[in-house]
């Protein structure tokens, strides 16, 4: 038995892609963070739980938040703007229905939608994120860029996860705004500070997604997408600096 838990803040142009994408689940279990929009109302016409729970800048929280709102024995985490594709859910069901003693998790492989085409390389080219898990086998930890640390065995599935980020650029820049901000005050709250080598970083993370990772490859969105996220790195270390400055 599974449940499908998607956090979703003003979702309505990709839940219901998502949503559709996992009919064959158990449950299916949206936590809302305050939409405004139509996404609770989308949710609902797909036969999801719907709870409402505010996500407080601290994501790790409304995960285990959720892992507690789950009723069945598997827990799979799925993004709003994610989907699963007909061989994937055939490959957990069958993952799943085989009752693996020493498995506590799976990994999961993404393909990155971006500009109009799958990105084969840079940051998100070979990535390996952990989203479905026993139900007491671990907990989410930090409040951006949350891992979920998990005890026992994992494996990881052949096919991908679909992810349809960042539709427009705008989009994209708000969301680096928003994370960025995150970040920032996590740092801060850690008592981090800048040095000469810090400042380097958004440089070097570029280097490294389009040269290093051969985000070249993908052409012109790969040098985008390499140089928003070096963006990125930037403004966290931009707001710090500003942060101790103003203290």
């Amino acid at each position: 038995m599974i449940s499908v838990i998607v956090l979703a803040k003003n979702e309505e142009e990709n839940i219901k892609r998502c949503l559709k994408s996992v009919s064959w689940a158990d449950e299916v279990l949206v936590i809302d963070d305050n939409s405004i929009d139509k996404t609770v109302k989308i949710a609902k016409s797909f036969g999801a739980k719907v709870v409402n729970h505010s996500l407080e800048a601290d994501f790790s929280r409304q995960r285990n938040f959720a892992v507690s709102r789950a009723k069945n024995d598997w827990v799979f985490f799925l993004d709003a703007d994610e989907e699963v594709s007909l061989e994937l859910k055939d490959e957990i069901l069958k993952s799943l229905s085989q009752h693996p003693q020493k498995t506590s998790a799976f990994y999961f492989k993404r393909e990155d939608f971006f500009m109009g085409k799958w990105q084969n390389f840079g940051e998100t080219g070979n990535i390996k994120i952990l989203r479905l898990a026993r139900k007491g086998s671990g907990k989410w930890e930090g409040k951006v860029d949350e891992i979920w640390k998990i005890t026992g065995g994992c494996q990881i599935f052949k096919n991908p996860l679909k992810h349809y980020s960042h539709p427009n650029l705008s989009q994209f820049l708000e969301s680096i705004n928003y994370r960025s901000t995150l970040n920032t005050q996590v740092f801060f709250e850690r008592g981090e500070k800048l040095n000469f080598f810090e400042w380097l970083k958004p440089f070097l993370k570029f280097m490294q997604n389009y040269f290093i990772r051969l985000g070249f490859l993908d052409g012109v969105s790969g040098f985008v997408f390499a140089v928003l996220m070096s963006m990125h790195s930037f403004m966290v270390r931009a707001k710090l600096y500003l942060l101790w400055r103003k203290k």
